[in-house]
């Protein structure tokens, strides 16, 4: 039984085939998602050929620390912003062994909201070696915390997979 929908799972599932088959690997870097994209992708078997690493990064020391996002990037767009999650796809990028990244930063809910960055507000930024690179501002909207969470892990499994398209 797994704790993901059956969606996730049939992405997921494809993610670790393709990679499989193309001999590459894939991290994380997650704000408001706290692992839940490396959750999906090491639900499936044989994904410990695929997943090189995820990173955790839910705090602005966690994003200096272990991503490299700088400071001042926090300090003039805030955590959730297209700069953080580029500077997040960045270090997740090129701390690991992995060829694509996916990074994620954004506003669950159901509180944190503003104006400007309202709930359901997510950055996502994937990156390969290669030199591709996506964003994506996503506005899923105030649909409750789990939703907004699931949702940008189905937007990120994408955009892995769009990544690798030769």
């Amino acid at each position: 039984m797994s704790t993901f929908p059956n969606d996730i799972i049939v992405q997921a599932e494809a993610i670790i085939r393709d990679f499989t088959s193309a001999g590459l690997m894939v991290s994380t870097a997650e704000s408001c998602t706290g692992g839940l994209i490396a959750g999906a992708l090491t639900e499936i078997s044989g994904s410990s050929s695929v997943v090189d690493r995820g990173f955790v990064t839910y705090t602005n020391t966690a994003k200096m620390e272990m991503l490299g996002v700088q400071e001042e990037t926090l300090i003039r767009f805030g955590a959730v912003s297209e700069e953080t999650a580029r500077q997040m796809v960045h270090g997740a990028l090129f701390r690991s062994r992995a060829a694509i990244a996916v990074a994620v930063t954004g506003v669950a809910g159901p509180s944190g909201g503003s104006v400007e960055k309202p709930v359901g507000l997510v950055h996502l930024a994937a990156k390969s070696r290669s030199g591709g690179l996506i964003h994506r501002k996503m506005l899923y909207g105030d649909i409750g915390r789990g939703e907004v969470r699931l949702a940008t892990v189905r937007t990120a499994l994408g955009m892995i997979q769009e990544l690798a398209q030769p």
